[in-house]
């Protein structure tokens, strides 16, 4: 739910008052402390205009006869997901040209392998 809000510009506060709560529950919802209902869930995709489906992409796990069995998210995941991540992605979204996205790759796999 963080990393679509803040793709696209909204706040806690704005994405609380479109769906009627605090944007301390918001928070909380974002930081995993309380869970989200099925509605609430429904409505927060409707919001951030995307499917419902969009909060289960990749989501670890494999179907089996007992249901979706929960795994611990991987690596990727961990780090797209945090603040540093979405940065980027966000940076990349908003380039506006094959060139601007290709120099942002370029200087990401730089500075990994300065480091090694």
């Amino acid at each position: 739910m963080r990393m679509r809000r803040q793709l696209i510009n909204m706040s806690q506060e704005r994405l609380g008052e479109l769906l009627g709560i605090t944007f301390q529950q918001v928070q909380k919802y974002e930081k995993g402390s309380n869970r989200i209902s099925a509605s609430r869930l429904f409505y927060s995709a409707k919001t951030l205009g995307v499917p419902v489906q969009f909060f289960f992409e990749g989501l670890p796990g494999s179907e089996d006869s007992e249901g979706l069995r929960e795994a611990r998210p991987d690596e990727f995941s961990v780090a797209m997901m945090s603040t540093e991540g979405v940065q980027l992605a966000k940076a990349f979204k908003e380039a506006d040209s094959v060139t601007k996205r290709k120099l942002i790759a370029s200087l990401a796999r730089l500075i990994v392998e300065s480091e090694k």
